[in-house]
């Protein structure tokens, strides 16, 4: 695991657009510290590296919150009217505000 110190903190945190006080760096870095700790014990948990990785908490295939994908025939959906859900749209499109400087 690559270490982490208050460079690479400064750099994550300039790459997010934010910037915190020394202290607060000190702080995050503590923090980090006790994570790592706790991580390092897992690796001495006997037999972990056999267990197969879960993607769904739920082993009975029968039981899902996720709902069933019903595909939609482009001749029942009206364009206007979906568009009337969007703050501004134009030329049939959703506007979104920039997100990258």
């Amino acid at each position: 695991m690559k270490e982490v110190n208050k460079d690479i903190l400064k750099d994550a945190a300039s790459r997010l657009l934010f910037d915190m006080k020394d202290e607060e760096y000190d702080t995050l870095l503590n923090e980090f510290g006790i994570i790592t700790k706790q991580l390092k014990l897992m690796d001495e948990i006997k037999g972990l590296n056999d267990v197969e990785p879960m993607s769904f908490p739920y082993v009975d295939e029968s039981f899902s919150l996720l709902r069933e994908d019903e595909p939609v025939k482009e001749d029942e959906v009206d364009k206007e009217e979906m568009l009337q859900n969007a703050k501004v749209y134009r030329d049939g499109q959703v506007k979104l505000p920039k997100v990258v400087n």
